[in-house]
């Protein structure tokens, strides 16, 4: 039966952090299944879910503190299910784009949340626009809608709240 394991990694980004974190996992015994990395600032950032047999999650669990100070990281694991598909949801791909201030995140959250709307993953990154440097935010997220949702009002709406907040927006079919 297999097992899973979220590990949440944290620590000063340098060279050769994925190579040594895979190599651990892979000499448990264990795979990783998915995964998000990204350096924020000067830190990394990693999550990820790693399957395997019980005695291989479990030499895995029991490895981490080790490995937490030989890699000078904070890890954190947490035994996890498998996640079972949502049915009668249907993945769309909401894309923002806008003059950075502050609520973009949590407005956008919280529109799909009222809506019942469940937030699959989502990315975020500030950056200046080309030629002005004028300060530039964009949202990237995946949702689950409900297949009884109608995909025209739920537009309309977005529409009507990305108006309001001068966010440039489109809400489209997943391709995958």
């Amino acid at each position: 039966m297999k097992k899973h394991l979220v590990l949440s990694v944290l620590g000063s980004d340098r060279t050769g952090i994925v190579r040594e974190l895979s190599k651990s996992i892979l000499d448990a015994g264990c795979n990783v299944e998915d995964s998000r990395m990204t350096v924020l600032g000067g830190e990394f950032a990693l999550i990820m879910l790693v399957s395997g047999s019980w005695n291989a999650v479990a030499k895995l669990e029991s490895l981490l503190p080790k490995l937490e100070q030989k890699l000078t990281l904070t890890i954190t694991g947490k035994a996890t299910e498998a996640r079972q598909p949502g049915t009668n949801m249907v993945p769309y791909v909401v894309d923002v784009v806008s003059m950075d201030h502050p609520g973009i995140v949590h407005d956008t959250a919280e529109f799909f949340a009222g809506r019942n709307i469940n937030i699959e993953e989502m990315s975020t990154w500030a950056y200046p626009a080309a030629h002005t440097g004028t300060p530039m935010f964009t949202l990237n997220m995946t949702v689950s809608i409900p297949a009884s949702q109608p995909i025209g009002q739920l537009r309309q709406d977005f529409t009507a709240f990305c108006d309001e907040l001068n966010l440039d927006a489109t809400i489209e079919p997943s391709r995958h």
